[in-house]
């Protein structure tokens, strides 16, 4: 079973950058799309941002201008760079790719942003 393994998550202060990235163990093929979704504590999971095969990107508002999503083609790979970070960044974040017959998510990152 292919996973996924997120890396890069930790403590930062308000108006820094940290860098996301997620690959997967095993080769995955015919990927759709990949994306990061995020939960912070009491909320539910919502969408980040997404990448498509042929590279279209997705923002959520509260993060555009901010964070870049983007992908290599080894390992299945995807990056997220989040820059100018707010306290309201603060959650566990989340890589997913999605194939036509399956869906794949990482075991999460611990984002948090304060002083």
């Amino acid at each position: 079973q292919v996973q996924l393994v997120e890396s890069g998550g930790g403590l930062v202060q308000p108006g820094g950058s940290l860098r996301l990235s997620c690959a997967a163990s095993g080769i995955i093929f015919s990927i759709n799309q990949m994306g990061w979704y995020r939960q912070a504590p009491g909320k539910q999971r919502e969408l980040v941002a997404t990448i498509s095969s042929g590279e279209n990107t997705n923002y959520a508002e509260s993060v555009k201008g901010r964070f870049t999503i983007s992908r290599g083609s080894a390992r299945n790979t995807v990056w997220l760079q989040m820059n100018s970070l707010k306290p309201e960044d603060t959650a566990v974040y989340y890589c997913r790719q999605t194939t036509t017959y399956t869906d794949y998510w990482g075991q999460g990152t611990q984002v948090t942003v304060s002083s």
